[in-house]
């Protein structure tokens, strides 16, 4: 019997599982496969999960492995960034999955996560005192909660008989892996086409990952493509195949794009593509996990530890539903815009001129990254329900002060305590120059639950987000 288990050990899975570990849960990390995969099935990390990673003190370890992009432009039309995003981190970080999961697992078996390689998840039962995991090699592990983080044909949201209603395949991607004999400035000639909306983006060992739009969908989806079909694609495309050759992965993506009707069955939960799936298009599938874990690692914490207020652990599907369901909607959009067919482009047309207003880049750009989330937590200031970015204090910087996962009051007025929620909350007496007003309440993954300098409303918000006050 363990307090949590994870099943899957992709990006969501590991994350969540290094999050519990900040809070001392005992977690262990269920994977079916046997070894880390090569393969790089998403290329990078878009603006909120990198000041995810720098919330947690990860980052500079991303930055030595990636190399930093522009702000991607949306659906690839070309227009000029907006100017001062609000983030510290204006820039994409080109960074292949196969090295985002190693600094991950790196992560979770430093915080103590057990990971366990070869053992797949194929049943399980609940009651309401735990979840018991039935394994494909007939064996059984008790938990008091179980996350399916088992990806797109998840067995967790199969067995819990949660619907997936969405739409199934009509466009499909190849992604290709590979070696070119072309120059940096011919990939780089390319490198935006619409139609290559992935590619040529550099991978370890000098191979570059190009990914593209297929012809038609193939009838038997789970076959890779041949290289003789990926390179034939390639010279349709863009006119050339860049000399590509020693091919190390080829497989296909689609437009299929559904969404979990729930999150939460009892004590069990969903997480990242097991919750959802869409195209790749945009690059937001594995950040969409990653803050799924973030969102979800504390308050879970928190009812395994039994402080959690009434209420906690389903905001997760509150929150996070609904980002998801926005996210579905926006890759939707970006596959049209990506079309070749003459409706799509005089949408495309229309978008651009659109464009030409910075409020709507900016709108379409914090879409895309994930900083323009805002839960709903009440219409009392502008801040609340967003995340604050990292911001510069008189001793150091906001971000500095949230490795260990807890919430964080930053007061300005130094009027204000958390008497009774210290082992919780962080009370951070400073100053910055950029902050207007006199104190916020951050939650754990950076988000804003409270602002002002009332006391009884800071006692109010401590109560619902950390729990009753200790004696």
């Amino acid at each position: 019997m363990v307090d949590v288990i994870v099943a899957g050990g992709g990006p969501t899975g590991l994350m969540l599982a290094s999050e519990l570990r900040l809070h001392d849960v005992p977690v262990v990390v269920l994977e079916k496969e046997t070894e880390p995969s090569e393969h790089a099935r998403a290329l990078g990390l878009h603006v909120r999960s990198i000041e995810v990673m720098d919330q947690r003190g990860l980052l500079e370890r991303f930055l030595a492995l990636g190399t930093r992009y522009p702000v991607p432009r949306f659906a690839g039309i070309d227009k000029p960034a907006p100017e001062r995003l609000d983030t510290a981190h204006p820039y994409l970080l080109g960074i292949p999955q196969n090295l985002t999961e190693r600094l991950l697992t790196e992560r979770a078996v430093e915080a103590g996560v057990e990971i366990r390689r070869g053992t797949e998840v194929v049943g399980l039962s609940q009651d309401n005192d735990g979840v018991t995991a039935e394994l494909a090699d007939g064996t059984f592990l008790g938990a008091r909660y179980l996350v399916g983080c088992d990806g797109g044909r998840s067995t967790v949201r199969r067995v819990l008989g949660i619907g997936f209603p969405g739409e199934p395949a009509s466009i499909e991607w190849l992604l290709g892996e590979v070696e070119v004999t072309a120059s940096a400035e011919d990939l780089a000639a390319v490198a935006q086409s619409p139609m290559l909306r992935f590619g040529p983006a550099p991978h370890a060992e000098g191979r570059y990952g190009f990914v593209m739009r297929a012809e038609e969908v193939a009838e038997d989806r789970s076959a890779p493509p041949t290289f003789e079909q990926f390179t034939a694609r390639l010279r349709a495309i863009a006119g050339t195949d860049f000399g590509a050759h020693s091919p190390r992965r080829l497989t296909r993506f689609d437009d299929a794009t559904r969404l979990a009707e729930r999150y939460r069955v009892g004590r069990v939960l969903l997480a990242g593509d097991a919750a959802h799936v869409h195209p790749p298009i945009g690059g937001q599938g594995l950040n969409l996990g990653i803050q799924d874990a973030f969102n979800l690692g504390w308050k879970l914490a928190a009812e395994v530890d039994g402080w959690a207020p009434g209420g906690l652990l389903d905001s997760y599907q509150v929150e996070r539903r609904p980002v998801a369901a926005d996210v579905l909607d926006n890759t939707r959009a970006l596959a049209v815009l990506t079309s070749p067919e003459a409706g799509p482009q005089a949408v495309r047309r229309l978008v651009s001129e659109l464009m030409d207003f910075e409020d709507v880049r900016r709108y379409l750009i914090e879409k895309v990254t994930g900083i323009g989330i805002r839960y709903d937590l009440g219409d009392e200031h502008p801040l609340l329900g967003r995340r604050l970015r990292d911001i510069g204090l008189n001793t150091g910087r906001l971000y500095g002060l949230m490795h260990g996962g807890r919430g964080v009051l930053l007061d300005q007025t130094g009027r204000l305590s958390v008497a009774g929620w210290e082992a919780r909350v962080d009370h951070v007496c400073d100053v910055s120059e950029v902050l207007d007003v006199p104190a916020v309440l951050l939650r754990p993954d950076g988000h804003v639950a409270w602002a002002g300098d009332d006391q009884q409303g800071l006692l109010n918000q401590l109560s619902r987000w950390f729990g009753a006050p200790t004696v």
